[in-house]
């Protein structure tokens, strides 16, 4: 539920909250491995781990490297059953003690408390991204707020040492009315930080679709009243749950949509494989009607009802993960089937540097090749996603990688990568700006370049003891 709060809704608030009916859900959901351990799992459930692999992971309970204690152990039914037929998938939700065997990692990935002037609130670009939910009704082990999910306690930037807690109603709208008001009477831009207005929000956690509809509608009613102009929801919960998207959330979102017009809705919805939506015969491949594929029915009748309120954007964005869905086969597919049925692709993702990442990012040179790889062949509005790894600055690009020598140009003889700072957290002007890294295909994080800076604008690597070659060298070299 909601985190608790003081917030008092308007009337035009009440009145909307009190038209929302909560729907019942039975996600049938396993969590912890204790019931795998002790033979308790339901009987369809307890093949999902073997014998040999619980013993592997019971020796690691109590120690630095126990598995549950990294990221907590969660499953569905729903997933459950098409995990039966998929490694991509049961690799996704599977804990495996290869997640510890190597723990390097940071307690803050992208460094997001130095953008938390309110608990539960990350407010980078015109963006702020809050924490309304802990969990998911699934864990995918490679989850980039493992941090979160699990509880850990992280160092803020006053020194003080704590887990991060979820968003308050109250404190987010009283946030977002002092910002937005010191931006206007500023000219357009926040006196201290210099950022525009505050003017949309990402719900996000944990999955904000493991609350309730009323739940749901107190965050959405309240950003609407405060003056947020665009709502996301972050969700994966329709490769988890697809049956939460049932008629009472629909009837949700009609009449919020009724109340507040001009408030748009989008969905960020997280498919990693086909395998999620897709329904495969006995021998494991997907069964095609005509030209097309068919869907898991709740999951293909879920995003028709999405698609069928035009005020309704949705888009999937992903991470591309080692032994799930570095497969360029796989990601033409999945980004083919999306548009086709009205999802936009919007980024892929390199890994993120979690506590843990070696067991699950792909290189970024190999993620940029699959990407690339699975583009060939779809159309162009097919192609819109991009390659994005998560500087501390920012999305960054992988724009290219050459496969050839740059004549002339030292540092580059086996090739280059090309990045481009998409979204600076803290200052919008440096959008565009460029790093030129040579290639070293064993790089699975920005630092994996350290030592082959060539050129950086952007300032991905400040601080970086190397030699940076002058942008008129590389304008002669080219």
């Amino acid at each position: 539920m909601a985190s608790k709060s003081n917030y008092q809704p308007g009337p035009k608030e009440q009145n909307f909250l009190a038209s929302v009916v909560n729907g019942k859900y039975d996600r049938q959901i396993i969590t912890g491995l204790k019931k795998f351990m002790d033979g308790k799992a339901p009987d369809y459930m307890r093949s999902f781990y073997s014998t040999n692999e619980l013993k592997a992971i019971a020796a690691l309970k109590g120690t630095p490297k126990d598995l549950e204690k990294r990221m907590p152990v969660k499953i569905t039914r729903h997933y459950f059953e098409l995990a039966r037929n998929s490694e991509s998938i049961k690799t996704l939700v599977k804990a495996s003690p290869k997640e510890t065997y190597d723990l390097d990692g940071v307690e803050d990935p992208g460094k997001q408390m130095d953008y938390s002037p309110v608990e539960g609130l990350i407010h980078k670009y015109e963006l702020g991204l809050l924490y309304v939910a802990s969990t998911c009704s699934a864990h995918c082990r490679f989850c980039y707020r493992e941090e979160l999910i699990a509880g850990k306690e992280v160092t803020r930037p006053d020194g003080s040492v704590s887990p991060k807690g979820l968003a308050r109603v109250d404190e987010i709208v009283a946030y977002i009315r002092q910002h937005n008001a010191a931006v206007v009477a500023n000219g357009g831009f926040h006196p201290e930080s210099g950022r525009e207005k505050l003017r949309e929000i990402l719900l996000s956690g944990g999955d904000p679709m493991v609350l309730g509809n009323k739940n749901i509608a107190v965050w959405l009613s309240a950003l609407a009243e405060a003056g947020i102009e665009n709502i996301r929801i972050g969700t994966k919960e329709l490769a988890f749950f697809p049956d939460r998207f049932d008629d009472t959330f629909f009837d949700m979102l009609d009449k919020y949509h009724a109340v507040w017009p001009s408030v748009s809705l989008r969905m960020m919805i997280h498919f990693n494989h086909p395998d999620e939506f897709l329904v495969k015969d006995t021998d494991g491949h997907y069964i095609k009607n005509s030209d097309s594929y068919q869907w898991v029915e709740g999951t293909r009748s879920a995003i028709a009802s999405m698609r069928s309120r035009h005020w309704i954007n949705v888009d999937n964005q992903a991470p591309i993960i080692n032994g799930i869905n570095n497969n360029a086969d796989a990601l033409r597919i999945q980004q083919r089937e999306l548009k086709r049925h009205g999802v936009e692709n919007h980024y892929f993702f390199c890994g993120r540097d979690i506590v843990g990442h070696r067991a699950f990012n792909v290189p970024i040179e190999e993620a940029w090749q699959v990407l690339n790889d699975s583009q060939k062949g779809l159309s162009g509005v097919e192609t819109h996603a991009r390659l994005s790894a998560t500087h501390y600055k920012g999305k960054t690009e992988i724009v290219a990688v050459s496969n050839t020598p740059v004549p002339g140009l030292r540092g580059a003889e086996k090739g280059v990568v090309i990045m481009k700072l998409l979204r600076h957290a803290a200052d919008a002007p440096d959008r565009g700006k460029l790093a030129i890294v040579g290639r070293n295909p064993k790089a699975i994080w920005f630092s994996g370049y350290n030592d082959r800076v060539l050129y950086d604008e952007a300032g991905l690597y400040e601080g970086v003891d190397s030699k940076i070659i002058p942008l008129r060298e590389l304008a002669t070299a080219v």
